[in-house]
């Protein structure tokens, strides 16, 4: 039985992009990259309160083109830098991502310990520590956190090229220790669970797309509104229907009126709520970006 032990994934991992070529889309690195960084961001501003983690690359390696990254930390100078750093961010990431990809579709045993949580699927346990388990568990209730990690599964998706996503202990490792097909990139782009202390706001709104998503999916379109750049899916089916009929055309610049729901979650220490989500309910109508064309003056 192949043995994991997710503690070694604490100080940083490797990401395999499995594909035919020993290359990889530049646009894509980066996005994934400042994905997970930005994920990385997340899990520590809840866990180390004071401290600033760093996400780098550190080497590339042979093989299905593949990168390791690690996790720096630095103290911040205020109140809560007297508080014990906790270096585990990266190994509750690595966890989270092998409990939502491959466990749901295994028979899978459990078993809780006092310092450990033991996890086997198949032929494969794997062994993570206990608080590493349960912060990953917490992460369930944040949007913020799912929202960011989604937009790895996001990045890689759009890459028709990449035919799988995992992530090793070492470098040199040929096949990764958690292995993700294409077909399972969707898991983690799931719906959120919405917290209790949240609150839907639905209301109109002219906004302009920046990039469009042309097939029926939950993937998000990106948008412009009010001046800030916003992510959402579009979830009208008679919008596209109507696109699949060729009744309208779309491109970017062109402005969707739309009923525009907006998902805010409540900060419990200051109890602000902000924007969290948003999805496009429906598509009221369309307006083409104007083309200004030039006048040919007689002579």
């Amino acid at each position: 039985m192949n043995t994991i032990n997710m503690s070694e994934f604490e100080q940083g991992f490797v990401i395999h992009f499995g594909g035919e070529f020993k290359r990889i889309n530049a646009y894509t690195l980066a996005s994934t990259l400042v994905a997970f960084a930005e994920a990385a961001k997340s899990v520590n501003s809840q866990l180390n309160p004071g401290y600033e983690i760093e996400v780098f690359v550190e080497a590339l390696g042979d093989g299905s083109f593949k990168t390791k990254i690690k996790a720096g930390y630095k103290t911040l100078s205020n109140l809560f830098s007297v508080q014990d750093l906790k270096g585990i961010v990266l190994g509750i990431i690595a966890t989270f991502i092998y409990e939502h990809t491959l466990t749901q579709s295994h028979n899978v045993q459990i078993t809780v310990q006092p310092d450990e949580v033991v996890i086997v699927s198949d032929n494969e346990k794997i062994i993570v520590p206990r608080e590493v388990h349960e912060k990953a568990k917490e992460l369930e209730k944040s949007i913020q956190f799912k929202d960011k990690l989604g937009k790895v599964f996001e990045s890689i998706e759009r890459d028709d090229k990449i035919t799988s996503f995992g992530i090793s202990r070492t470098i040199e490792q040929i096949k990764p220790d958690i292995h993700i097909h294409r077909e399972q990139f969707a898991t983690m782009s799931a719906e959120s669970i919405i917290p209790e202390n949240s609150k839907e706001i639905i209301q109109e709104a002219s906004i302009e797309i920046v990039r469009a998503i042309l097939e029926r999916t939950k993937r998000r379109w990106e948008f412009v509104w009010q001046g800030f750049r916003i992510a959402a899916p579009v979830l009208d089916s008679k919008f596209y229907n109507d696109f699949f009929a060729h009744k309208i055309t779309i491109a970017p610049g062109d402005i969707l009126n739309v009923k525009l729901k907006i998902l805010q979650t409540k900060d419990e220490d200051t109890g602000i709520y902000t924007n969290a989500l948003y999805e496009i309910l429906e598509v009221i109508n369309h307006e083409p970006r104007v083309v200004q064309t030039q006048l040919e003056m007689p002579h």
